[in-house]
């Protein structure tokens, strides 16, 4: 009996089945030339651009899937994804409500799917909601259950966000994001923590790295709170260097990137052209785990402000301003040679400014903090002229203690220095001699404010702040614990309470541990003391 070949739009199904991206999309590509006018070819396309990076190919392709056949949920749903990766979250959430209206009640993927697009578009509530419904379409399903506490912990029900986390955990004990997740919803007690599950685990998991990964550090935060500060820092210290061995982390190469940026902008350089006008963002920028979400509560507990949250569109648009898509972002030799090229300040500034308007809401000013934007705050400041700029500053040692203590986002590119304490200390150091650049360059335009002084007195740092943002003073921003807005930081269940000042000073518990640090940051001529400045301003 002679078998019938497969269809090439079969051979393309197929391999998107497989996650063959580069064959689905090389097929698709080539029958689309043969016949532009199915819709499916188009998914198939998109899908595979999508998932290979090329986020801008891919809403090509969705778009004309979904104007061929405007009936099909997943249509919308992917397109509402590709959107969302170029920042276009305006165009991703009219996706993403389209593709709600056309689902299937029974779609507990597809709910799933919507949640995360949701996420991504800073859109918490609905995504509660999205994944909500797909949790009660698939209660044993352990991602969707993560999915929903995650959310619901952006939103603040700390209490709703440990169920569904516990209950992960209770349907799949090996999901390791949950139990991380766990550990830092509260302060854990003698009386209620996870230290034996967390042990036993991470006794099981050895040589796993993601295992080891998630569960020596969510058993090093929970021996903290419980005072076992030894043991604690050898739990961060196993976890942090199962993945560092994989990821080839250079300093030189991190050094010519600042070096590269710096570059760009040296103190003899005037932009050339003016920068949009618009004074409406407020940027709150300094090493991660240093604040910055705190002074942003403040802030966006003012009437007048709005917090967008962390936004990414600042950098996108900056890719896009100096080179396009073959411009890699952090490539020092793209950076300096885009850089000796005019810059066109007024459509960067304006092409970041559109970018947000769905993320803004109806106030006069909002807030973005991302905490990485100072790499591009020279930029920031001539494209945006009347943007106001916060960094926020901590004392050296509590700065990369706390880097180090925290697990960032493993898929993003800012974070590969954070796996190894000494590689810390060198990127603090040219962190700290970035920000001497752009404060020499930009004088007046950059309010560096201390952390330990706003704790310690808040009221007095927080009216300098408001009044660096032209904001008059409103008592309401001493309450930034009442502020209900939502909260995607490492820092989502801290900010819910009152100021605290346990945070400052945490070196001291691991001063043995940290005196390597502390020579090299001496070395580099890091003044421990010079780093607690008064109160702002």
């Amino acid at each position: 009996m002679t078998i019938a070949p497969r269809s090439p739009k079969r051979q393309a199904i197929e391999s998107l089945n497989r996650r063959s991206w580069s064959e689905a999309l090389e097929l698709a590509s080539h029958l689309i030339g043969l016949d532009s006018l199915d819709p499916e070819l188009r998914f198939i396309a998109g899908v595979a651009s999508l998932e290979l990076g090329d986020a801008r190919a891919a809403q090509d392709h969705l778009q004309h899937a979904v104007a061929m056949d405007p009936a099909r949920s997943d249509f919308s749903l992917y397109l509402a994804r590709a959107c969302a990766a170029s920042q276009q979250y305006r165009a991703a959430l009219d996706a993403a409500n389209r593709a709600e209206n056309l689902l299937a009640p029974d779609n507990a993927a597809g709910f799933d799917m919507l949640g995360v697009v949701l996420v991504q578009c800073h859109a918490y509530a609905q995504a509660v909601q999205a994944f909500g419904r797909a949790s009660e379409l698939a209660p044993d399903d352990a991602a969707i259950r993560f999915n929903l506490g995650t959310a619901l912990t952006f939103n603040g029900d700390l209490a709703g966000a440990e169920r569904e986390l516990e209950a992960a955990v209770g349907i799949d004990p090996h999901h390791w994001r949950a139990h991380h997740s766990l550990s830092h919803l509260r302060k854990q007690t003698t009386g209620s923590n996870h230290v034996r599950r967390l042990t036993d685990l991470a006794a099981q998991s050895s040589g796993r790295v993601t295992a080891t990964t998630f569960l020596n550090m969510a058993l090093g935060k929970e021996l903290e709170d419980l005072g076992d500060y030894d043991r604690a820092f050898q739990c961060y210290t196993v976890g942090k260097s199962a993945p560092r061995k994989l990821l080839r982390y250079s300093r030189d190469k991190e050094a010519a990137l600042f070096h590269a940026l710096s570059a760009g902008l040296p103190p003899h350089r005037h932009p050339s052209g003016k920068g949009e006008e618009s004074p409406d963002p407020i940027f709150i920028v300094g090493m991660p785990r240093t604040g910055t979400t705190l002074v942003d509560r403040i802030l966006s507990s003012h009437p007048l402000v709005q917090s967008a949250g962390e936004l990414h569109n600042f950098p996108s648009a900056w890719k896009r301003s100096m080179g396009g898509p073959s411009f890699e972002m952090f490539n020092p030799d793209h950076i300096l040679a885009a850089g000796r090229r005019p810059m066109d300040w007024h459509q960067l500034g304006k092409d970041y400014i559109e970018s947000t308007r769905a993320l803004r809401g109806a106030l006069p000013f909002f807030t973005d903090k991302l905490p990485q934007n100072y790499l591009y705050l020279g930029y920031i400041a001539n494209a945006l002229p009347n943007a106001r700029l916060v960094c926020v500053r901590r004392h050296p040692l509590d700065t990369c203690l706390s880097n180090f203590r925290q697990l960032f986002a493993p898929e993003s590119p800012y974070f590969d220095y954070s796996y190894d304490l000494l590689d810390i200390g060198h990127y603090y150091v040219l962190f700290h001699r970035l920000m001497t650049h752009w404060n020499r360059i930009f004088p007046g335009r950059i309010l560096e404010v201390s952390y330990e002084q706003l704790v310690k007195d808040q009221e007095t740092n927080s009216r300098v702040i408001l009044s660096h943002c032209g904001l008059e003073w409103d008592e309401r921003c001493l309450a930034f614990q009442e502020n209900t807005s939502p909260v995607a930081t490492a820092s989502a269940a801290q900010v819910r309470r009152p100021l605290y000042s346990s945070s400052i000073g945490r070196w001291k518990r691991y001063e043995r541990q940290l005196a390597p640090l502390r020579d090299s940051l001496a070395a580099a001529g890091i003044d421990m003391q010079a780093m607690m400045p008064g109160p702002a301003g």
